[in-house]
């Protein structure tokens, strides 16, 4: 390939991968604003989040399948026109109901994108290092827009109203189109792509019962009894058609591996704690701590500048430790972190916040690349597209899981102390609470991966 086209394909795979995750931390940092202005309650807000996550997670399974058999530029072209399409939709939504169906749209989208980026990649660079490179700076380009994300937001926030931080994504999608057609090669594997359309639906029908289940939880106006039951029932199901198909959707057999299964284990709780913690930090800041949407913006910064960096440098750490090493530092780092957020308090001092968000980014700068990379070493690379749809679509469930479960544990805190403590107080517990939980899912996980280290490295 020559050099300026594999530019091309390495710029927009990273804008494609920064698109998606751009949408995650804009719309945290503007969750309090359009609460005023769709006049909707913390279920309401929960849904702007998971709305996207749920259609991201649901969907990302047949990214994989639809690469391998329509080719792998045409899905991911399609990824960004669809991304684009649905940030105008939400630009231009007058009520909450809009404004989720905009949200879906670009979660279907971004489940084109997201695990698109790894097999595009992996493939025009076959050379171990220089995967490695390139994947952390893949990693590094995710976390810039988590960085960019409360900052732009802010500022748009502040300047000119919710509806321009979608809008942004309009000249960014077109870019990202130009550079794509131009630099992609077209790849397919015709002969092995999942030909599964009852798991798929299955898939979409159990996470969006789950979704909703557990943010009834918290909501005390709904009964969560039903759609939880319905997403069991469910679940089986998928599970049983899964074990049947030919061509399945989610080839079950690929979990008798100990490493992919721990891998994807990992994934899952990296989704519930690390990246449902934006949702929560974002309203620690703004709700807890009483700062603006700009200056919210500007205090997350330091978890995705350190994010940022060990990314950039993972290649060349990647050449002294091993991956599985790197991977149970990022977790074990995370962990802790997590748990010391739980000590935050509405007076907390914002050097101490600071440091503790530069430490989570530091982690989550070793966990990311190193989680993806060896979800792809744990299969052939034929199966590239396959592990990294199944790695994101876990995590990204783990972060609908994640919002959900600790948003409903937070709004419950809140709601028994909420007489007695005032309503500061009250948000302040239920955050400690959450906070707690994430922590003690990381280093739950920790545990195999130590064992997997050693046999590993």
């Amino acid at each position: 390939m020559q050099p300026y086209r594999r530019a091309a394909l390495v710029a927009a795979a990273y804008l494609g991968t920064f698109l998606a995750s751009l949408d995650i931390s804009i719309v945290n940092v503007a969750l309090p604003t359009l609460q005023t202005a769709l006049a909707t309650d913390m279920a309401g807000l929960q849904w702007v989040v998971n709305a996207y996550a749920l259609c991201l997670s649901a969907c990302m399974l047949s990214a994989g399948p639809l690469g391998d058999r329509h080719g792998h530029k045409r899905i991911w072209l399609l990824g960004v026109a669809l991304f684009t399409a649905g940030s105008l939709l939400c630009a231009l939504a007058a009520s909450l109901p809009l404004l989720l169906a905009g949200r879906a749209v670009q979660g279907v989208a971004g489940a084109l994108l997201i695990p698109g980026a790894m097999p595009i990649l992996s493939h025009a660079f076959p050379d171990p290092r220089a995967r490695a490179h390139v994947i952390g700076g893949w990693s590094a380009f995710s976390a810039l827009a988590l960085i960019l994300g409360p900052l732009l937001g802010g500022m748009l926030l502040e300047a000119t109203g919710w509806q321009s931080i979608f809008l942004i994504n309009l000249p960014l999608g077109l870019l990202a189109m130009l550079l794509g057609a131009w630099g992609i090669p077209e790849r397919r594997y015709r002969g092995q792509a999942a030909l599964d359309r009852a798991g798929q639906a299955l898939s979409i029908v159990w996470l969006g019962a789950l979704t909703y289940g557990l943010i009834a939880l918290g909501d005390g106006k709904t009964p969560a009894g039903p759609p939880l039951a319905v997403a069991l029932l469910v679940f089986v199901a998928f599970l049983a058609v899964e074990a049947r198909a030919p061509r399945p959707l989610l080839p079950l057999q690929l979990f008798r591996e100990r490493t992919f299964a721990l891998v994807n284990l990992a994934s899952l709780v990296l989704g519930f704690a690390c990246y449902s913690s934006l949702f929560f930090f974002s309203l620690y800041l703004q709700q807890i701590q009483g700062w603006a949407a700009g200056a919210s913006g500007w205090r997350m910064l330091p978890q995705f500048a350190a994010m940022a960096i060990v990314s950039l440098c993972f290649g060349r750490l990647n050449r002294h430790v091993s991956l599985p090493r790197l991977m149970l530092g990022g977790y074990v780092l995370a962990g802790l972190v997590l748990l010391a957020t739980a000590t935050l308090a509405p007076r907390t001092p914002y050097a101490i916040v600071g440091i503790l968000f530069g430490l989570l980014g530091v982690a989550m700068g070793l966990a990311v690349p190193a989680t993806g990379l060896l979800a792809m070493a744990s299969v052939g690379a034929e199966r590239a597209a396959m592990a990294s749809a199944i790695m994101n679509a876990l995590r990204q469930a783990g972060m609908t899981m994640g919002v959900a479960v600790l948003g409903s544990v937070m709004s419950m805190r809140a709601a028994a102390l909420l007489e007695r403590a005032g309503h500061v107080a009250a948000l302040a517990a239920g955050f400690q609470l959450a906070m707690l939980l994430a922590g003690l899912a990381c280093l739950a996980v920790a545990l195999p991966l130590y064992r997997l280290a050693p046999d590993q490295a």
